[in-house]
């Protein structure tokens, strides 16, 4: 089961792109009147609280307890360094999301309002409902302005991540790897998780190397 958890650390940024971002939001834009002490981290001009960081560390923290229950204990915790990743998978959002305006990518209005249509929580009997979306907004001290605004940067990231992950594609050796089996589906399954590799190493490859270009700076101790 280690090993299991230890898979799960090797993809753990992968995990926070698809992590739905919808009533616990971390920062809009800058936080200008936080005090440094309150701040873990800050991305170009991106600011991430401490209050961000701790409501993702407890959607993660909950996300490994419902899959393994009562052997997610401290020890296994430390040995994922939940800690670290969650600061480190928060900087990585920051900085796909400047690399997604710096490269001139955009959300429109309708892909922004076709995403807020699509969310199951503004669902009533399958269909979009005003009232449930002003409601639930409502419920969560959340003004429309706000949540569209944390919606497009979500939206935005998603559209540069895939940009990213179109880049790579399985090569003829690749292929031939994964029709050694001699089994049709398999094969595809052994091809599907070559290319997800790539994917996976093009995205954190990219990230690292835009981090070169930003000015960076991380508090760890603020979360030890």
């Amino acid at each position: 089961m280690l090993q299991s958890m230890r898979k799960h650390a090797r993809y753990f940024y992968v995990l926070f792109f698809i992590v739905i971002l919808t009533f616990i939001f971390w920062g809009v834009g800058t936080v200008d009147k936080t005090g440094p002490a309150e701040i873990v981290a800050e991305v170009g001009k991106y600011k991430i609280t401490k209050d961000d960081y701790w409501k993702k560390y407890d959607r993660v923290y909950r996300f490994y307890r419902d899959i393994y229950k009562d052997k997610f204990d401290e020890e296994m915790e430390k040995k994922l360094d939940l800690k670290g990743n969650v600061l480190d998978s928060l900087v990585d959002e920051k900085v796909l999301l400047i690399a997604a305006q710096e490269a001139g990518m955009t959300v429109s209005d309708e892909e922004l309002q076709e995403a807020i249509k699509r969310e199951p929580a503004f669902l009533k009997n399958g269909v979009f409902d005003k009232d449930v979306y002003l409601n639930r907004l409502r419920l969560n001290r959340l003004s429309p302005e706000m949540f569209e605004g944390v919606k497009r940067q979500e939206l935005l990231m998603t559209k540069i991540t895939r940009f990213i992950e179109l880049s790579v594609d399985v090569t003829d050796t690749d292929m031939q790897t994964a029709q050694a089996s001699g089994n049709e589906e398999v094969a595809k399954m052994l091809s599907q998780a070559i290319l997800n590799d790539k994917q996976e190493k093009a995205l954190k490859s990219y990230i690292e190397g835009y981090k070169k270009r930003i000015k960076i700076k991380v508090r760890k101790e603020l979360i030890a």
